[in-house]
Protein backbone atom coordinates (compact mmCIF):
# COMPACT_ATOMS: atom_id res chain seq x y z
CA UNK A 1 0.00 0.00 0.00
CA UNK A 2 1.34 2.94 -0.78
CA UNK A 3 1.35 5.97 1.44
CA UNK A 4 1.26 9.50 0.70
CA UNK A 5 3.52 11.96 2.25
CA UNK A 6 3.21 15.75 2.89
CA UNK A 7 6.07 17.18 4.13
CA UNK A 8 5.08 20.41 6.46
CA UNK A 9 7.88 22.72 5.61
CA UNK A 10 7.99 25.38 8.49
CA UNK A 11 10.24 28.15 6.41
CA UNK A 12 7.26 30.50 5.47
CA UNK A 13 6.90 30.66 1.38
CA UNK A 14 8.23 27.18 0.90
CA UNK A 15 5.52 25.02 -0.73
CA UNK A 16 4.57 21.02 -0.21
CA UNK A 17 5.73 18.72 -2.24
CA UNK A 18 3.00 15.75 -3.11
CA UNK A 19 2.26 12.26 -4.58
CA UNK A 20 -1.07 10.71 -5.39
CA UNK A 21 -2.29 7.52 -3.91
CA UNK A 22 -4.07 5.13 -6.47
CA UNK A 23 -7.31 4.02 -5.19
CA UNK A 24 -8.28 1.08 -3.04
CA UNK A 25 -8.46 -2.27 -5.38
CA UNK A 26 -11.58 -3.64 -5.54
CA UNK A 27 -12.96 -7.18 -7.31
CA UNK A 28 -12.86 -7.11 -11.00
CA UNK A 29 -16.55 -6.20 -12.52
CA UNK A 30 -17.80 -9.57 -14.08
CA UNK A 31 -17.79 -9.53 -18.14
CA UNK A 32 -21.07 -8.16 -19.22
CA UNK A 33 -22.91 -9.32 -22.21
CA UNK A 34 -22.57 -6.58 -25.60
CA UNK A 35 -25.97 -5.76 -25.14
CA UNK A 36 -25.14 -4.96 -21.64
CA UNK A 37 -23.93 -1.47 -20.46
CA UNK A 38 -20.81 -1.34 -18.87
CA UNK A 39 -21.57 0.92 -15.22
CA UNK A 40 -18.72 2.99 -14.13
CA UNK A 41 -16.72 1.72 -11.18
CA UNK A 42 -17.43 2.96 -7.70
CA UNK A 43 -14.29 5.65 -6.57
CA UNK A 44 -16.33 6.13 -3.20
CA UNK A 45 -17.54 4.30 -0.55
CA UNK A 46 -19.05 4.27 3.19
CA UNK A 47 -16.01 4.75 6.06
CA UNK A 48 -15.91 1.27 8.10
CA UNK A 49 -13.50 2.70 10.24
CA UNK A 50 -10.83 5.45 10.98
CA UNK A 51 -7.65 4.73 12.16
CA UNK A 52 -4.83 7.17 13.51
CA UNK A 53 -0.88 5.86 13.90
CA UNK A 54 2.18 8.01 14.77
CA UNK A 55 0.46 10.55 17.23
CA UNK A 56 2.14 11.00 21.04
CA UNK A 57 0.85 14.57 22.31
CA UNK A 58 -2.90 14.04 20.89
CA UNK A 59 -5.47 11.61 20.63
CA UNK A 60 -6.94 10.27 17.89
CA UNK A 61 -10.56 12.04 18.32
CA UNK A 62 -8.83 15.31 17.95
CA UNK A 63 -6.91 14.59 15.06
CA UNK A 64 -9.62 13.09 13.18
CA UNK A 65 -12.25 16.50 14.78
CA UNK A 66 -9.39 18.53 12.59
CA UNK A 67 -9.64 15.76 9.32
CA UNK A 68 -13.44 16.56 9.20
CA UNK A 69 -14.26 12.72 8.46
CA UNK A 70 -16.64 10.35 10.09
CA UNK A 71 -17.43 6.76 10.10
CA UNK A 72 -20.07 6.21 8.24
CA UNK A 73 -19.56 8.80 5.80
CA UNK A 74 -19.48 7.85 1.86
CA UNK A 75 -15.49 9.01 1.00
CA UNK A 76 -12.56 8.32 -2.16
CA UNK A 77 -9.74 10.03 -2.27
CA UNK A 78 -11.08 13.80 -2.85
CA UNK A 79 -12.46 13.68 0.33
CA UNK A 80 -9.27 12.53 1.87
CA UNK A 81 -7.30 14.74 0.50
CA UNK A 82 -8.80 17.33 2.01
CA UNK A 83 -8.63 15.82 5.25
CA UNK A 84 -4.91 15.41 4.75
CA UNK A 85 -4.68 19.20 3.38
CA UNK A 86 -6.28 20.11 7.05
CA UNK A 87 -4.34 18.52 8.97
CA UNK A 88 -1.50 20.08 7.40
CA UNK A 89 -2.60 23.23 7.18
CA UNK A 90 -3.13 23.19 10.93
CA UNK A 91 0.37 23.28 11.66
CA UNK A 92 0.57 20.90 14.40
CA UNK A 93 2.43 18.11 12.05
CA UNK A 94 5.33 17.53 10.31
CA UNK A 95 4.03 15.12 8.27
CA UNK A 96 0.47 13.99 7.04
CA UNK A 97 -0.12 10.87 5.04
CA UNK A 98 -3.16 8.86 4.19
CA UNK A 99 -4.11 5.40 3.00
CA UNK A 100 -7.27 3.49 2.35
CA UNK A 101 -8.50 -0.30 1.68
CA UNK A 102 -10.81 -2.27 1.36
CA UNK A 103 -12.80 -3.08 5.11
CA UNK A 104 -12.57 -7.26 5.51
CA UNK A 105 -15.64 -8.68 4.55
CA UNK A 106 -17.84 -5.33 4.26
CA UNK A 107 -18.64 -3.00 1.72
CA UNK A 108 -16.83 -0.18 2.60
CA UNK A 109 -13.49 1.05 3.69
CA UNK A 110 -11.02 1.50 6.59
CA UNK A 111 -8.41 4.81 6.37
CA UNK A 112 -5.74 5.23 8.07
CA UNK A 113 -3.68 8.40 8.81
CA UNK A 114 -0.21 8.49 9.48
CA UNK A 115 1.28 11.52 11.03
CA UNK A 116 4.33 13.29 12.62
CA UNK A 117 3.71 15.76 15.24
CA UNK A 118 6.12 18.31 15.83
CA UNK A 119 8.11 17.96 18.73
CA UNK A 120 8.96 21.68 19.46
CA UNK A 121 6.04 23.01 21.91
CA UNK A 122 6.07 24.91 24.54
CA UNK A 123 3.17 26.38 27.09
CA UNK A 124 1.13 29.17 25.89
CA UNK A 125 -0.52 32.01 28.03
CA UNK A 126 -1.98 35.43 27.73
CA UNK A 127 -1.18 38.67 29.14
CA UNK A 128 -2.68 42.14 29.35
CA UNK A 129 -5.44 41.56 26.73
CA UNK A 130 -8.49 42.73 28.79
CA UNK A 131 -9.78 39.78 28.76
CA UNK A 132 -9.87 36.25 31.43
CA UNK A 133 -7.42 33.81 30.35
CA UNK A 134 -9.63 31.16 30.88
CA UNK A 135 -12.34 32.99 28.23
CA UNK A 136 -9.66 33.32 26.02
CA UNK A 137 -8.48 29.36 26.11
CA UNK A 138 -12.36 28.25 25.93
CA UNK A 139 -12.66 30.37 22.68
CA UNK A 140 -9.68 28.63 20.82
CA UNK A 141 -10.24 25.12 21.97
CA UNK A 142 -14.12 25.23 20.99
CA UNK A 143 -12.24 26.22 17.65
CA UNK A 144 -9.37 24.12 17.15
CA UNK A 145 -9.52 21.04 18.99
CA UNK A 146 -6.12 20.87 18.92
CA UNK A 147 -5.37 23.68 21.32
CA UNK A 148 -3.64 23.26 24.53
CA UNK A 149 -2.11 25.87 26.91
CA UNK A 150 -0.03 23.43 28.61
CA UNK A 151 1.66 22.39 25.13
CA UNK A 152 1.66 24.50 21.71
CA UNK A 153 4.03 24.76 18.23
CA UNK A 154 5.48 27.66 17.48
CA UNK A 155 4.51 27.22 14.14
CA UNK A 156 4.01 30.66 12.00
CA UNK A 157 -0.20 28.38 11.10
CA UNK A 158 -0.73 28.08 14.26
CA UNK A 159 0.28 31.65 15.46
CA UNK A 160 -0.99 33.49 12.71
CA UNK A 161 -4.29 31.61 12.99
CA UNK A 162 -4.79 32.03 16.99
CA UNK A 163 -3.98 35.72 16.84
CA UNK A 164 -6.48 36.48 14.20
CA UNK A 165 -9.11 34.32 16.09
CA UNK A 166 -8.55 36.30 19.39
CA UNK A 167 -8.22 40.00 17.60
CA UNK A 168 -11.77 39.08 16.15
CA UNK A 169 -12.96 38.09 19.70
CA UNK A 170 -11.36 41.26 21.64
CA UNK A 171 -13.47 42.89 18.29
CA UNK A 172 -16.95 41.58 19.67
CA UNK A 173 -16.11 42.91 23.06
CA UNK A 174 -15.16 46.44 21.58
CA UNK A 175 -11.69 46.21 21.63
CA UNK A 176 -9.49 47.35 18.78
CA UNK A 177 -6.25 46.17 20.23
CA UNK A 178 -3.62 44.13 17.99
CA UNK A 179 -2.16 40.98 19.47
CA UNK A 180 1.12 39.62 18.94
CA UNK A 181 2.48 36.23 19.56
CA UNK A 182 5.97 36.15 21.30
CA UNK A 183 8.22 32.96 21.99
CA UNK A 184 9.79 34.20 25.30
CA UNK A 185 12.19 32.34 27.33
CA UNK A 186 11.38 31.50 31.00
CA UNK A 187 14.28 29.84 32.32
CA UNK A 188 17.28 28.01 31.18
CA UNK A 189 16.28 25.69 27.88
CA UNK A 190 12.82 26.83 28.69
CA UNK A 191 10.18 28.80 26.27
CA UNK A 192 6.57 30.03 26.33
CA UNK A 193 4.53 31.54 23.73
CA UNK A 194 2.51 35.01 24.85
CA UNK A 195 -0.21 35.87 23.32
CA UNK A 196 0.01 39.77 24.34
CA UNK A 197 -0.83 43.47 22.82
CA UNK A 198 1.50 44.21 20.23
CA UNK A 199 2.54 47.75 20.96
CA UNK A 200 6.02 48.04 22.49
CA UNK A 201 6.81 47.55 25.93
CA UNK A 202 9.93 48.77 27.82
CA UNK A 203 12.28 46.14 28.15
CA UNK A 204 14.35 45.60 31.12
CA UNK A 205 17.85 46.56 31.00
CA UNK A 206 19.21 46.11 34.67
CA UNK A 207 18.20 43.68 37.76
CA UNK A 208 19.22 44.70 41.21
CA UNK A 209 18.01 42.44 44.78
CA UNK A 210 17.79 44.22 48.01
CA UNK A 211 17.38 42.37 51.26
CA UNK A 212 19.69 39.32 50.32
CA UNK A 213 21.82 37.38 52.70
CA UNK A 214 22.91 33.67 52.11
CA UNK A 215 22.53 34.11 48.04
CA UNK A 216 25.38 37.06 46.81
CA UNK A 217 24.29 39.40 44.44
CA UNK A 218 26.16 38.31 41.50
CA UNK A 219 24.39 34.78 41.58
CA UNK A 220 21.14 36.33 41.85
CA UNK A 221 21.62 38.58 38.83
CA UNK A 222 23.14 35.57 36.80
CA UNK A 223 20.06 33.71 37.17
CA UNK A 224 17.58 36.64 36.29
CA UNK A 225 19.91 37.56 33.43
CA UNK A 226 19.52 35.39 31.01
CA UNK A 227 15.70 35.62 30.71
CA UNK A 228 14.74 38.86 31.88
CA UNK A 229 16.94 41.44 30.77
CA UNK A 230 16.33 42.59 27.13
CA UNK A 231 12.82 41.12 27.06
CA UNK A 232 9.37 43.69 27.43
CA UNK A 233 8.74 44.57 30.97
CA UNK A 234 4.95 43.63 32.90
CA UNK A 235 4.66 43.21 36.05
CA UNK A 236 2.92 39.69 35.83
CA UNK A 237 5.38 38.22 33.47
CA UNK A 238 8.53 39.50 35.42
CA UNK A 239 6.92 37.97 38.95
CA UNK A 240 6.66 34.69 36.73
CA UNK A 241 10.70 35.39 35.83
CA UNK A 242 11.30 35.44 39.60
CA UNK A 243 9.53 32.18 40.20
CA UNK A 244 11.31 30.41 37.84
CA UNK A 245 14.64 31.62 37.41
CA UNK A 246 15.22 32.32 40.68
CA UNK A 247 13.09 30.89 43.39
CA UNK A 248 15.09 27.65 42.47
CA UNK A 249 18.34 28.99 43.73
CA UNK A 250 17.18 29.57 47.05
CA UNK A 251 15.46 25.95 47.29
CA UNK A 252 18.71 24.52 46.27
CA UNK A 253 19.76 26.03 49.68
CA UNK A 254 16.91 24.82 51.73
CA UNK A 255 14.99 28.40 51.94
CA UNK A 256 11.45 26.99 50.41
CA UNK A 257 9.76 30.14 51.82
CA UNK A 258 11.72 32.87 50.05
CA UNK A 259 9.31 35.52 48.42
CA UNK A 260 9.91 38.80 46.35
CA UNK A 261 6.74 40.60 48.11
CA UNK A 262 7.38 44.08 45.70
CA UNK A 263 9.78 45.37 42.93
CA UNK A 264 9.80 48.70 41.61
CA UNK A 265 11.12 49.86 38.33
CA UNK A 266 13.33 53.47 37.18
CA UNK A 267 14.81 53.96 33.99
CA UNK A 268 18.36 52.57 33.59
CA UNK A 269 21.26 55.06 33.82
CA UNK A 270 23.73 53.83 31.19
CA UNK A 271 21.09 52.24 28.52
CA UNK A 272 17.39 52.37 27.52
CA UNK A 273 15.44 50.41 29.30
CA UNK A 274 14.00 49.90 32.68
CA UNK A 275 16.03 49.11 35.86
CA UNK A 276 14.37 46.79 38.37
CA UNK A 277 14.64 46.73 41.81
CA UNK A 278 13.71 43.43 43.61
CA UNK A 279 13.13 43.20 47.06
CA UNK A 280 13.80 39.56 48.44
CA UNK A 281 12.77 37.32 51.71
CA UNK A 282 15.00 34.73 51.83
CA UNK A 283 13.02 33.25 54.78
CA UNK A 284 15.41 29.96 56.95
CA UNK A 285 16.83 27.15 55.85
CA UNK A 286 14.58 24.19 55.49
CA UNK A 287 15.61 20.71 55.86
CA UNK A 288 14.50 17.69 53.96
CA UNK A 289 12.25 14.99 55.81
CA UNK A 290 10.47 11.87 54.68
CA UNK A 291 10.31 11.33 50.82
CA UNK A 292 7.66 8.72 50.51
CA UNK A 293 5.51 7.24 47.36
CA UNK A 294 2.29 8.21 47.58
CA UNK A 295 -0.18 5.80 45.91
CA UNK A 296 0.22 2.88 43.16
CA UNK A 297 2.98 2.03 41.72
CA UNK A 298 4.16 -0.61 38.85
CA UNK A 299 7.58 -1.15 40.99
CA UNK A 300 8.40 -2.02 44.17
CA UNK A 301 8.16 1.77 46.17
CA UNK A 302 11.51 0.37 47.86
CA UNK A 303 13.03 -0.05 44.56
CA UNK A 304 12.18 3.16 43.13
CA UNK A 305 13.49 5.22 45.88
CA UNK A 306 16.87 3.33 45.91
CA UNK A 307 16.96 4.34 41.75
CA UNK A 308 16.23 8.29 43.02
CA UNK A 309 18.63 8.04 46.08
CA UNK A 310 16.73 11.61 47.17
CA UNK A 311 19.32 12.55 50.31
CA UNK A 312 17.00 13.29 53.42
CA UNK A 313 18.12 14.54 56.84
CA UNK A 314 20.30 17.63 55.25
CA UNK A 315 18.88 21.06 53.97
CA UNK A 316 16.06 20.50 51.52
CA UNK A 317 18.18 20.89 48.54
CA UNK A 318 15.43 20.85 45.55
CA UNK A 319 18.28 20.40 42.73
CA UNK A 320 19.03 17.12 44.39
CA UNK A 321 15.24 16.35 44.95
CA UNK A 322 14.77 17.03 40.92
CA UNK A 323 17.88 15.04 39.93
CA UNK A 324 16.63 12.15 42.08
CA UNK A 325 13.14 12.15 40.57
CA UNK A 326 14.98 12.10 37.25
CA UNK A 327 16.50 8.94 38.15
CA UNK A 328 13.11 7.77 39.28
CA UNK A 329 11.81 8.59 36.09
CA UNK A 330 14.61 6.51 34.18
CA UNK A 331 13.54 3.79 35.95
CA UNK A 332 10.25 3.37 35.07
CA UNK A 333 11.69 4.23 31.19
CA UNK A 334 13.94 1.16 31.70
CA UNK A 335 10.70 -0.89 33.05
CA UNK A 336 8.35 0.04 30.20
CA UNK A 337 6.62 2.65 31.05
CA UNK A 338 8.80 5.28 28.77
CA UNK A 339 5.67 7.70 29.36
CA UNK A 340 5.88 7.74 32.87
CA UNK A 341 5.65 10.66 35.11
CA UNK A 342 6.91 11.51 38.62
CA UNK A 343 5.72 14.50 40.55
CA UNK A 344 6.40 15.78 43.95
CA UNK A 345 4.08 17.40 46.54
CA UNK A 346 5.77 18.95 49.26
CA UNK A 347 4.37 19.29 53.14
CA UNK A 348 6.18 21.83 54.92
CA UNK A 349 6.60 21.81 58.60
CA UNK A 350 7.51 25.46 59.74
CA UNK A 351 7.89 24.90 63.34
CA UNK A 352 10.38 21.57 62.59
CA UNK A 353 11.87 23.91 59.60
CA UNK A 354 11.32 20.61 57.63
CA UNK A 355 9.83 19.82 54.22
CA UNK A 356 8.42 16.10 53.35
CA UNK A 357 7.37 14.89 50.02
CA UNK A 358 4.69 12.59 48.72
CA UNK A 359 5.97 11.20 45.33
CA UNK A 360 3.19 10.17 42.62
CA UNK A 361 3.71 7.93 40.03
CA UNK A 362 1.53 8.04 36.65
CA UNK A 363 3.10 5.15 34.91
CA UNK A 364 1.55 5.36 31.58
CA UNK A 365 1.19 2.32 29.62
CA UNK A 366 3.66 -0.35 29.19
CA UNK A 367 5.90 -1.06 26.23
CA UNK A 368 7.20 -4.00 25.24
CA UNK A 369 9.47 -5.08 22.97
CA UNK A 370 8.51 -5.24 19.24
CA UNK A 371 10.46 -6.01 16.09
CA UNK A 372 14.24 -6.14 16.10
CA UNK A 373 15.84 -5.07 12.57
CA UNK A 374 19.57 -4.98 11.56
CA UNK A 375 21.43 -3.22 8.68
CA UNK A 376 24.93 -3.55 7.31
CA UNK A 377 25.85 -6.88 8.32
CA UNK A 378 25.93 -10.55 6.57
CA UNK A 379 23.61 -13.06 7.41
CA UNK A 380 25.81 -15.04 9.85
CA UNK A 381 27.00 -11.90 11.35
CA UNK A 382 23.07 -11.09 12.08
CA UNK A 383 22.79 -14.17 13.66
CA UNK A 384 25.20 -13.49 16.13
CA UNK A 385 23.72 -10.20 17.33
CA UNK A 386 20.37 -11.52 17.60
CA UNK A 387 21.27 -14.66 19.71
CA UNK A 388 22.96 -12.08 21.98
CA UNK A 389 20.26 -9.40 22.12
CA UNK A 390 18.28 -9.76 24.87
CA UNK A 391 14.88 -8.21 25.14
CA UNK A 392 12.81 -10.35 23.49
CA UNK A 393 9.69 -9.97 21.50
CA UNK A 394 6.43 -9.37 23.72
CA UNK A 395 8.84 -8.60 27.00
CA UNK A 396 9.08 -5.37 29.05
CA UNK A 397 10.89 -2.85 26.20
CA UNK A 398 14.48 -0.97 28.13
CA UNK A 399 14.45 2.73 26.47
CA UNK A 400 18.22 2.39 27.56
CA UNK A 401 18.96 -1.21 25.98
CA UNK A 402 19.77 -0.27 22.35
CA UNK A 403 22.60 1.95 22.94
CA UNK A 404 24.06 0.20 26.00
CA UNK A 405 24.03 -3.03 23.23
CA UNK A 406 26.04 -1.04 21.03
CA UNK A 407 28.33 0.13 23.30
CA UNK A 408 28.70 -3.58 24.30
CA UNK A 409 29.62 -4.62 20.80
CA UNK A 410 31.89 -2.21 20.69
CA UNK A 411 34.28 -2.60 23.98
CA UNK A 412 33.93 -6.74 23.60
CA UNK A 413 35.42 -5.97 20.41
CA UNK A 414 33.26 -8.54 18.07
CA UNK A 415 33.64 -6.18 14.44
CA UNK A 416 36.51 -5.58 12.66
CA UNK A 417 36.97 -2.44 11.36
CA UNK A 418 33.54 -1.55 12.92
CA UNK A 419 32.32 2.12 11.83
CA UNK A 420 29.60 4.34 13.27
CA UNK A 421 27.06 2.08 14.80
CA UNK A 422 23.41 3.83 15.46
CA UNK A 423 20.29 2.63 16.91
CA UNK A 424 16.47 3.92 16.09
CA UNK A 425 13.55 3.28 18.14
CA UNK A 426 9.94 3.56 16.77
CA UNK A 427 7.33 3.52 19.15
CA UNK A 428 3.89 2.22 18.41
CA UNK A 429 1.31 3.93 20.82
CA UNK A 430 -1.30 1.65 19.11
CA UNK A 431 0.01 -1.62 20.14
CA UNK A 432 2.64 0.14 22.95
CA UNK A 433 5.09 -1.55 21.33
CA UNK A 434 8.56 -0.58 20.31
CA UNK A 435 10.44 -2.01 17.03
CA UNK A 436 14.18 -1.12 17.27
CA UNK A 437 16.59 -0.75 14.08
CA UNK A 438 20.00 -1.49 14.69
CA UNK A 439 22.93 -0.20 12.29
CA UNK A 440 26.47 -1.43 12.27
CA UNK A 441 28.61 0.86 9.61
CA UNK A 442 31.68 -0.91 7.80
CA UNK A 443 31.85 -4.08 9.88
CA UNK A 444 33.40 -7.24 9.34
CA UNK A 445 33.10 -10.53 11.45
CA UNK A 446 36.03 -10.54 13.82
CA UNK A 447 35.20 -14.00 15.83
CA UNK A 448 32.05 -15.63 16.74
CA UNK A 449 30.25 -14.02 19.06
CA UNK A 450 29.86 -15.04 23.06
CA UNK A 451 27.45 -14.66 25.51
CA UNK A 452 29.39 -11.89 27.02
CA UNK A 453 28.07 -8.89 29.39
CA UNK A 454 25.24 -7.55 27.45
CA UNK A 455 22.29 -7.82 29.99
CA UNK A 456 19.10 -5.97 30.06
Amino acid sequence: MKWLLIFLMLAPGVGFGQSRPAAPKRAAPQKKSVEEKSAPAPTKWPIDRLVVEGNHHYTREQILAVAGLQVGQIAGKEEFDAARDRLVASGFFEMVGYQFEPAPGKEGEVATFQVTEIEAAWPARFEELGVAAQELEDMLRARDPLFSTAKLPPTQPVLDRYVKWIQEYLAGKGSQEKVAARLNPVGPEKLEIVFRPARNLPAVAQVTFEGNKAVPQNVLRDAIAGVAVGAPFTEDRFRELLNTAVRPVYEARGRVRVAFPKFRTEPAQDVKGLHVMVTVEEGESYGLGKVEIAGPTPLKPADLLKAGNIPTGDVANFDQVNEGIERMRKALSRAGFMQAKVTADRAIDDARKTVDLALHIEPGPQFLMGKLSIVGLDLNAEFEIRRIWNVKEGKPFNADYPQVFLNSVREQGLFDNLGETKSAVQINDQDHTADVTLTFGGAGPKKPAGRGRFGR
